[in-house]
């Protein structure tokens, strides 16, 4: 469910809000077709940015090395791509 709401988010930014790129648009296609990914959009500053993906945390390797392939051969280079983890938000220690 978050992935769908993730895709239609990315869309609702290209399509209603005009603040994407065909290169973010698509980015974002790649990974939302990519074995693992439930979902991806667009981040960051408007009119580009980057793209945030949900994916699988068995196979987020897998997907990284699959996006960043299939992008590279897209654009002509070998895009960055980083791997991270959802942990708990900062919070209030008392002491």
């Amino acid at each position: 469910m978050l992935g769908a709401l993730m895709n239609q988010s990315h869309a609702s930014l290209s399509d209603d809000m005009q603040v994407s790129t065909a290169e973010v648009d698509r980015l974002a296609a790649i990974a939302q077709q990519t074995p693992g990914v439930f979902g991806a959009r667009m981040m960051g500053g408007g009119f580009g940015g980057s793209v945030v993906a949900l994916v699988d945390a068995h196979r987020a390797g897998q997907a990284s090395e699959a996006i960043r392939g299939a992008y590279g051969g897209v654009i002509g280079e070998r895009p960055d791509a980083f791997v991270c983890r959802a942990v708990e938000g900062a919070g209030e220690i008392a002491i």
